[in-house]
């Protein structure tokens, strides 16, 4: 049996099991009361990174979500090993975290209304997209299409699956494509951005969805802050990839904290059955 080691603060010991240091803050913090505050930090607000099944929860009708696609696996097309096998590294995420993949799909209702839902799990291999993740959101947005329902999609991932190389920068042609017919279809496409979105995914869908919102503090970015600068020969400010940032420069329409988010996103699903006359955005 794996014993937990109480971490100190100053002189006092709290044992991990309990209590969960904030890594912005630094406040400890009672974890059965962080649970309460949907994973929310209460003193500073520093959202902390959500499962995706959590997130589902959070978002969608109480009882309304049906999985799709959930048998895909994904294989080793490449023959991949680095410090470890990947076949290897996919049993231990599957086993980490209980999903097979970085990604859950799925219907649901939100506010009453039909949508089509994917959620992505850091927790899985960093929420890397590789060819199972891209099949499953490329699926999921050609459902939408056939069943005339809005999409939404939670990022959260460090970007495309190395350990597949080609094969999964492939997915962003195949994703774009997807959404595109989508949009031209004229159905809703909600992008949610939560800590981290960067790499293939942003580039991918991440960053097409016709309202795109965030979580506070969200980290959000094509490449890492340091080669980003190195690219263009130039230091840029603190700050630069957070969703807050974004959001003064246009590239995010909204910073929506996580307990008004269900509420957020059911405004717009509504919002957007509605006669054009009647809209009231309030962005």
């Amino acid at each position: 049996m794996r014993l937990r080691m109480p971490f100190r603060r100053g002189k006092t010991e709290f044992p991990s099991h309990l209590w969960t240091q904030c890594p912005n803050c630094g406040e400890m913090l009672f974890n059965k009361q962080l649970v309460r505050n949907l994973s929310v930090c209460t003193k500073c607000e520093h959202h902390f990174k959500l499962g995706a099944r959590e997130r589902i929860a959070l978002i969608v009708d109480s009882d309304s979500f049906t999985e799709r696609d959930a048998t895909l696996v994904s294989g080793d097309p490449l023959g991949f090993t680095d410090s470890k096998a990947y076949p290897a590294r996919i049993i231990e995420s599957q086993t980490k975290t209980g999903e097979r993949d970085a990604v859950i799909t799925g219907d649901a209702s939100l506010g009453g209304v039909p949508i089509t839902l994917a959620v992505m799990n850091f927790a899985f291999m960093g929420g890397s997209m590789g060819g199972v993740v891209g099949e499953k959101i490329t699926r999921a947005a050609e459902h939408a299409l056939s069943a005339r329902r809005p999409l939404i999609i939670v990022s959260a991932s460090g970007g495309a699956r190395m350990q597949e190389g080609t094969i999964a920068l492939m997915q962003l042609a195949k994703t774009v494509a997807a959404l595109t017919r989508l949009g031209d279809a004229g159905l809703l496409f909600l992008s949610v951005l939560t800590d981290p979105t960067t790499g293939g995914v942003l580039a991918s869908f991440a960053s097409l969805g016709d309202i795109i919102l965030a979580e506070p503090g969200a980290l959000i970015g094509f490449s890492g802050a340091r080669v980003t600068s190195e690219t263009i020969g130039e230091k840029l400010p603190m700050g630069f990839q957070r969703a807050e940032f974004l959001l003064e420069r246009g590239f995010v329409d909204q910073v929506v904290p996580r307990a008004q988010l269900r509420d957020r996103l059911a405004f717009f699903v509504a919002a957007c059955r509605l006669p054009v006359a009647e809209l009231r955005w309030g962005l």
